[in-house]
């Protein structure tokens, strides 16, 4: 019989009731405890799934646990995660890694020396059409638009650490190559911090993507699409399509191949237990997570120079 990992949450916010909630759903875990400064909240997330329920993460870093999800404000992430990474606990860390490319730095430098896994919280790369999507051409050019209505729950930094990062992270992993420039643009309207940006990437190797990020919306959408050699690509991320567009081996027109279109549409899946379940399997078999400390540290370094070029701190 294989032991059960043993499991807490720091954070019972928001996103850290869900993360509890999803561990004790797994066979191959055990949620320990759940933390929150807060005592009423902590109790009342740990009543439900029968875990403890603590108000000071440190109480944990005495090798009673094998895991962590750490969902907790950014600014606390690199102290949280560090400790937990140097006493040899596994940690699921959510997205932006960190507040600064120095403490991103530190904490996989961390989880080198003490043979641990570092996952990012970025949980798009988990939606179904995402995975759905092949690797079979590198694109030319992508253009994403990421729409939301106003939110107050995460209005406590910019649109593009709290939204575009999202695109950003998944760009990166399509483009096999380096960012070479970068021009932004965008404003303040409902908030003391950006709500609306534009961000076009320029890579090395001739890729460019144009990047959009709105939080005062009145709609919601959530789509990208790339333009390879012989294929366009449109990912619908809020409805899971993902619609496949290339060159045919029959011709419309003398010389003119004919276009074929697919179309897949995926069942509504939970991608927050996919990114556990994949944090579990990491650590379970010693591989790489599909997202890695590095990986977060690529997708904050990027935003963090779009912000910078916002006149943003």
């Amino acid at each position: 019989m294989i032991k059960k990992l043993q499991c807490a949450v720091i954070g019972t916010g928001y996103l850290g009731k869900f993360h509890a909630e999803k561990y004790a759903s797994l066979p191959d875990c055990q949620l320990l405890a759940v933390v929150d400064v807060n005592p009423e909240a902590a109790s009342a997330v740990a009543a439900k799934h029968g875990a403890q329920a603590l108000t000071d993460y440190r109480q944990l870093l005495d090798g009673s646990v094998d895991a962590v999800s750490i969902v907790v404000p950014t600014t606390l992430h690199h102290r949280v995660a560090k400790d937990f990474l140097a006493a040899g606990v596994h940690v699921l860390v959510e997205k932006p890694i960190t507040v600064t490319v120095a403490e991103a730095d530190d904490l996989i430098a961390t989880a080198h020396a003490h043979n641990v896994v570092l996952q990012v919280g970025h949980l798009e790369r988990f939606n179904p059409a995402v995975l759905g999507l092949d690797k079979d051409e590198q694109p030319l050019f992508i253009e994403s638009h990421r729409l939301s209505p106003f939110n107050p729950r995460a209005n406590d930094v910019s649109v593009v650490l709290d939204l575009m990062i999202h695109d950003i992270d998944i760009i990166l992993a399509l483009v096999n190559s380096e960012v070479e420039r970068i021009d932004a643009s965008g404003t303040a309207v409902l908030t003391q911090g950006t709500d609306i940006a534009n961000a076009r990437l320029l890579f090395k190797n001739g890729c460019v993507a144009n990047v959009t990020a709105s939080r005062i919306s009145m709609k919601l959408e959530r789509k990208m699409r790339l333009f390879r050699p012989s294929s366009y690509v449109a990912v619908d991320f809020q409805n899971r399509v993902l619609t496949k567009h290339r060159t045919g081996a029959k011709e419309m027109f003398p010389g003119i191949p004919e276009i074929e279109t697919e179309e897949s549409i995926f069942e509504s899946g939970d991608a927050l237990l996919a990114e556990i379940k994949h944090f579990v399997k990491c650590i379970q078999t010693g591989s790489v997570p599909l997202v890695s400390g590095e990986a977060g540290r690529r997708a904050l370094e990027t935003a963090i120079k779009i912000t910078q070029l916002l006149g943003e701190k």
